[in-house]
Order: C-alpha cells, then structure tokens, then sequence
C-alpha cells in the first residue's frame, strides 16, 4: 500500500521529482496517442513513475471509464500516491467521454447578468447562477473522484474583458470582477464537499490579452492599481474561499516585473500571491513547454526560475529527467537551497493528504504520515440524472432565441440547406451523424453542407438558391485564431444575405462572434445562441427553434419559466 514517507527520509533527487507532474493520455494505448509531442508514451511514463518518482500526472483524451482503470494503473506503477490532474473547466465530460459536459463557464455569467456588483448580489439571476456554480463544482468534483482524478484544475478566474482573447474567452465566467469572483466562489464551495484539489488560473490574470501563450507571451500593459482593481480580486476571493492552488499565467507584467513573465517572477509569485495575498497552497506553473516559455528559457533555465520564483509543481516539462537533473545541480551550485525545494514538497505532502483524508482518516498534522489509499474508482457515479438536468439547466437558461423556424409538415417538404461552419470537421468533439445539429434539420428534409476552415469563402457563382440554415461553431481555441473561421463564416453570412436564401442563424460558442453578427441580419429573422457546443447545447436549442410556436421570448424571459 502506497504511503507518504518522511520528506526527510527522500533523496534530493526523489524531492525535486514530486514536484514534477507530466502530461499523459487518458486512453490505453500508445497507438491512441493524440499529441506526441506533449503525451508521455507508456515507456517514458512508466520510467518516469518508477524509476524518477514524480508527484503527479495531467491526463487528457479517452472514456471515462478508460481513465478510472488508467488512473489505478499509474497509482499502483508509482511508491507515493499521485497527484492526478485534468483541464476540466466544463466538467468531467469535456475531456473524457461518458461524464457529463457542462456549458463553459462563462454561460453562467451570463445567467447572473449585471446583477453581482462588488461583493452586493442583487436579484433572483444572480442568486440563480450562484447555486449552479455551486452545483457545477460539486458535479464535477463528485465524477472527478469517480474516475480517480483528485486535482481539478480549475476554475478560471481571469477577468475576461477584452472581446479579441484568443485563449481565455469563454472559460472565465464574464467581464467583470465580482461576477467572476463570486462565481468562482461557488464553484469552489460545491467542489469543497468531495475531497479533490481545485486550482484558481491564470494568476496575475490572462483575461486581457490578445495573444495566445501557448504559442507566444502576451504582455499586460496595466498599472498595479488597475492590477488590484480588476484581474486579483477574483483571485482574493478564490483564495478566501480555501482554493488549493494557483496556477500561474505566461504573461509579461511590467508594472511588477520588467524582466520576467509572471510564471518565472519572484515578484508576482512569491511577492504579490504569497506575500501580498497571503497564499500558501500549491503554486503550479502553466505547463512549461508552452511556447510563450520554452521558446525563451527552454526546459531547465524556465525550471529553475519557476522554483525561484516561488512555484511548488512544475507541470508539464518538456524533459522531466532533465529537469530533476536541473533542479539537483541547481542545489548542488548553491543557487537553490535544499530548504526551498522542501518546502515546495511540503505543501505536496498537505495536498496528497487532503485528497486521501475523506477514504483514511489520519492526523492532518504536515508531519503525521500515514499509510494511505488512493480514492475508489466508482463509475455509477458518472453523468447522474441530476447531474445532467443541472447542465441542462445552465444551458437551458443561458442560451438565446429570437423567432422561429416552421416546423409545419408542409414546410418540412420545401428543399432546404443545412450549412454548418466549424473551425475543423476533423478534429470535431460536437458533430456526428447523430449529432442534433445535422441530425435534427435532415428529419425535416434539410441537405448538409459543410464549410470548415480549409473551406474556400463563397464566390459570386452561387450553390443551387436553397433557403438555407446557417449553424456557426466557434470559440477561442488554443494554438488557433478564430480570425479566418470567424471571416469565413461571415462571408457566408453576408452571401446567404445578398442571395435571399437565409432562412435563420444559429450560434454556438462565443458570445462575441453573436454580438459581430447579430447587427447584420434582420430583426426578424429566427436566432438562436448558446454557449455550449456539445450535442446537449445542441438538442435544447433546436428543439425551441424549430417549433410551431410564434413567440420571439428571449433568454431572460426564459429564465423563470423553464
């Protein structure tokens, strides 16, 4: 039975390992590797688990119930209990297949409104999406647990106000401060009554940049007064509210630092997370073979300043053995100090018995280690009836319609086109053939026609005039500008237009492509809006659009009557 050994037992070697966590699939096979270059294969994992001893593993990609064997598979290759951690900002569902997928987190600002001002909730739309933020985290902590994952990382808490953000975009809950604040809030309080690790991202903030730091490093232009009024109080309050990390954002802060991007900052991490805003959990770097930071430092030079800097977990190095070896000569030169890599592990120590409290008892003094056992995995309790109804709620009550399209049997029969634009059909989560999208409209004897992003914009020489269905896919995405898919479609949009033959519109994902298109069709032309993208978002939406009913309600109509 794995246990937490005295860290004064570990080698230097053996500390500095469990403050390095990889990034692995979460399918079985190496044959099922999507992204090779980030994934660690099934020999390198397991040299890295048995031969390195890493604290922890980043999955991605696979089913559900793959990932809950996957995950007892790596706890018993490892001689300390693992961190095991998932980018699940909209559930569990959203990365692994089975679990339920939640709308993105900025659906539910969108519930809230204006009503969440300061620390003020006014209004029964924020007290609604209060109590789903809430239910969200508990949902998602409950199925993380159900397939062996113990460290969520997240929520978003970055204030995304600037429209052209390529990567944040619709993973922060909205615009402003105290929205964000107090959604995070909840969503950290339902996820505090299962015992997983949550992790408030993207710290000193990475909501007003227009760069993606996955490929390049966006700088903050602001002031530390506008610092301290718009991008921390979400962070304040995440942080009041007992987050147990923090995790680090690849973005130049001159105002604090003119030399270093904040992840590998002593006076962002360490001065004004630690010292200024009191934190003491876990500080996780961004993962390090982002470009913004490889690209600049390369792997052992951005190891070192992020442990300098204040960092606890190093995610996602390009080269973990390097790195330890970085990490041990570092000390060795006296550029480190053994105390410094302790205390880091320490606070690794504190999390992997928070994680193991709720299944082995034990003392929570830092010091008492205790035999302990990894979580059971539990696939019953996977995408529950009430778990579902909970996303569907958040989709129901955010989303938005204008008008409707007759459902009638005689329109059924009329030659219609169901265009559908995405960024790429091949690498599509959402469409299928059972896919509400394509599947609802050919019911009603609509033709499919695909455009994604290889897709030329039309010409003057039109396809044949069919009334036609325009369903635009598009979101930030990271390592992708939404800039070509965003023109393409409006040049489908505007050809649809001038032709006469655009017969509704519907929008799913960015509220900012909805609000650049919405000025150029008529009043009174059906629409349709939802944040979410999945085959649920989907279904809801076009089942009140196509509907036999002339009503033109809105979103916030529909808020008390669903």
């Amino acid at each position: 039975m794995p246990v937490l050994p005295d860290i004064d037992d570990l080698s230097l070697a053996a500390q500095a390992a469990q403050m390095v966590v990889v990034r692995t699939t979460g399918h079985l096979f190496d044959h099922e590797i999507q992204y090779p270059d980030w994934e660690a294969d099934r020999a390198s994992l397991s040299y890295a688990l048995e031969s390195l001893g890493i604290g922890g593993v980043i999955l991605l990609g696979g089913s559900a119930a793959e990932v809950g064997l996957r995950s007892q598979q790596l706890q018993s290759q490892s001689d300390i209990p693992l961190l095991i951690a998932a980018d699940i900002e909209e559930g569990v569902g959203q990365r692994f297949s089975g679990a339920t997928w939640f709308p993105p987190p900025m659906a539910l600002g969108e519930i809230a409104g204006t009503d969440i001002t300061g620390a003020d909730v006014t209004g029964a739309d924020a007290t609604r999406a209060i109590a789903l933020a809430e239910a969200f985290g508990e949902a998602t902590a409950q199925e993380a647990l159900a397939i062996g994952l113990n460290w969520i990382l997240a929520p978003v808490v970055d204030v995304n106000n600037n429209p052209e953000n390529p990567v944040i975009n619709v993973r922060a809950f909205g615009e402003s401060p105290a929205l964000v604040a107090a959604l995070a809030e909840g969503f950290i309080r339902g996820s505090q009554r299962h015992p997983v690790l949550t992790t408030a991202k993207h710290f000193p903030g990475h909501g007003d940049t227009a760069l993606d730091s996955h490929v390049a490093l966006p700088t903050l232009n602001h002031s530390l007064n506008r610092l301290k009024a718009i991008e921390l109080p979400p962070f304040q309050r995440a942080i009041a509210a007992g987050v147990d990390a923090v995790m680090t954002a690849h973005v130049n802060l001159p105002a604090v630092d003119q030399t270093h991007p904040a992840t590998l900052s002593a006076a962002i991490l360490t001065g004004l997370l630690r010292r200024d805003l009191g934190f003491d959990g876990l500080i996780v770097t961004d993962a390090l073979i982002m470009g913004a930071i490889a690209d600049r430092y390369g792997p052992y030079e951005a190891a070192i300043l992020a442990i300098e800097a204040g960092a606890d977990i190093l995610l996602m190095p390009a080269d973990p053995a390097g790195t330890i070896a970085a990490v041990i000569e570092a000390v060795t030169i006296g550029r480190l100090s053994r105390q410094r890599v302790r205390a880091s592990v320490e606070r690794i120590w504190r999390a992997k018995l928070k994680v193991a409290a709720a299944y082995n008892p034990v003392s929570h003094h830092p010091h008492a280690w205790e035999q302990i056992q990894p979580a059971p995995v539990n696939l019953n309790h996977l995408a529950q009836p009430q778990v579902r109804q909970w996303a569907s709620d958040i989709l129901s009550a955010s989303q938005q319609l204008r008008g409707t399209i007759s459902d009638s049997p005689q329109q059924a029969c009329l030659p219609a086109r169901n265009l559908i634009v995405v960024d790429d059909l091949l690498d599509c989560q959402f469409l299928g053939r059972t896919a509400p999208a394509i599947a609802h409209p050919r019911e009603r004897g609509y033709s499919l026609h695909i455009a994604d992003s290889r897709t030329l914009p039309p010409k003057d020489t039109p396809l044949e005039s069919l009334s036609t269905l325009m369903q635009v896919f598009i979101r930030g995405n990271p390592f992708r500008s939404v800039t070509p898919l965003t023109q393409l479609a409006e040049a489908w949009l505007q050809w649809l237009i001038q032709s006469n033959t655009l017969q509704g519109l519907v929008i799913y994902g960015s509220p900012y492509v909805r609000d650049r298109f919405l000025p150029q069709i008529s009043d009174t032309l059906p629409f349709g809006f939802t944040y979410g993208q999945m085959p649920e978002a989907q279904a809801i939406l076009l089942a009140n659009l196509f509907t036999d009913r002339t009503s033109s309600e809105t979103k916030r109509d529909r808020i008390f009557t669903d």
